[in-house]
């Protein structure tokens, strides 16, 4: 607030005023740091602290009576003096304002985090979560999008406080909630909220910088169960994307739904691996440069000029990589009717971790 209430400005003029007839010592110091706090807690704002006490300090000088004895140098040591006491003042008064604002922002920090945990699990019964998410300013029956962000570097929880006001600021306090899960930044969104993903990215960029951090945004889903669906999406598409090596540094879990397909048949994903990508082991050198290829090949549509340039390679050595691929699997990139098949097995591969160990012995 730019100027305290009438109720407020009254209490805290006399509290100050108070203060100054407080001898010194710890006393005076303590009841300074308690008006300190008591002022963060009624919402009044630091220069409206330091403005009372200077205020008071001001009346206390212009009502105190000189003597007639007084000299200038006694009255210069009267000033000096209420100068010293006003100094202390302030100094006490100030810690103690910081030490609650402190205390009630980590209070705050644990309120939102308990609530975000129970949100996305719905651990807490409805009614109750339906009362704390109106402080919020989410409605639990409409239909909202989770977008989880990953760092290599650690994500602070200043950083996470930053970025929560800069989102609401930008779409409304009632349109986005983020707050830090399990390591990971968790942003609640409105669906169908324009611009989140990018806005959300851009924050990242400036707190850690370019690299290092990919964001992945699950879909819009209607109500409490539909949270924990977008938050699962948002980081399965994250697991997938640091399995398969996508860079991007923001991801769409829609356009990433062929890979939980691809998983969860497990057995058929291994099969098709090890049947069509199976015969590459017995190549000299392994399977791996062959994967390579065909990976490189895929991200770049088939076109051989790009990936010979992205694997250092010449276009002849590509082309004899891939021969080499027929005459081992039977499956060539270039032929429509087996570029599916192949595409999908080296999907599959770089899911399961192979050829680095056996398909079924690598996590999803």
């Amino acid at each position: 607030m730019s100027e305290p209430s009438a109720v407020l400005g009254s209490w805290l003029a006399a509290e100050c005023a108070a203060l100054l007839g407080v001898p010194a010592g710890e006393r005076r110091s303590h009841d300074a740091t308690r008006l300190g706090a008591r002022a963060a807690d009624a919402g009044l704002q630091v220069r409206d602290l330091v403005g009372g006490l200077l205020q008071a300090a001001a009346t206390h000088w212009s009502v105190a009576t000189a003597g007639p004895a007084d000299t200038a140098d006694t009255v210069h040591a009267r000033a000096a003096a209420l100068l010293s006491t006003t100094d202390t003042l302030v100094a006490a008064a100030l810690d103690g304002y910081a030490r609650q604002a402190h205390a009630e922002l980590t209070r705050h920090d644990r309120e939102r985090t308990a609530f975000v945990n129970d949100l996305l699990t719905g651990r807490a019964k409805p009614g109750a979560l339906a009362e704390r998410a109106q402080r919020y300013g989410i409605r639990l029956s409409a239909s909202h999008v989770v977008l989880v962000a990953r760092s290599t570097g650690l994500l602070t929880q200043d950083a996470a406080q930053r970025i929560d006001t800069a989102l609401a600021a930008r779409f409304g306090a009632g349109n986005t909630l983020t707050t830090l899960r399990e390591g990971d930044l968790v942003c609640i969104s409105a669906g169908g909220l324009r611009g989140i993903a990018a806005e959300f990215a851009h924050l990242l960029l400036a707190e850690l910088g370019p690299g290092g951090w990919q964001i992945a945004a699950g879909r819009a889903h209607p109500g409490l169960h539909g949270l924990a669906a977008s938050l699962d999406e948002a980081r399965n598409a994250l697991d997938h994307a640091a399995k398969l090596g996508f860079t991007a540094p923001v991801l769409n879990a829609a356009d990433l739904l062929v890979f939980p397909v691809l998983l969860r048949d497990r057995d058929a994903i291994t099969d098709l691996v090890t049947t069509v990508l199976g015969p590459l082991t017995t190549a000299r050198g392994g399977a791996q440069p062959y994967l390579d290829t065909l990976t490189v090949l895929f991200d770049n549509q088939g076109n051989h000029t790009a990936t010979a340039r992205e694997m250092h390679l010449s276009v002849r050595a590509v082309t004899y990589r891939l021969d080499r691929i027929h005459i081992l699997t039977g499956y060539h990139p270039g032929e429509p009717t087996q570029r599916f098949t192949l595409h999908a097995a080296v999907l599959g591969a770089r899911l399961l971790g192979w050829p680095d160990g056996e398909p079924g012995s690598t996590d999803a």
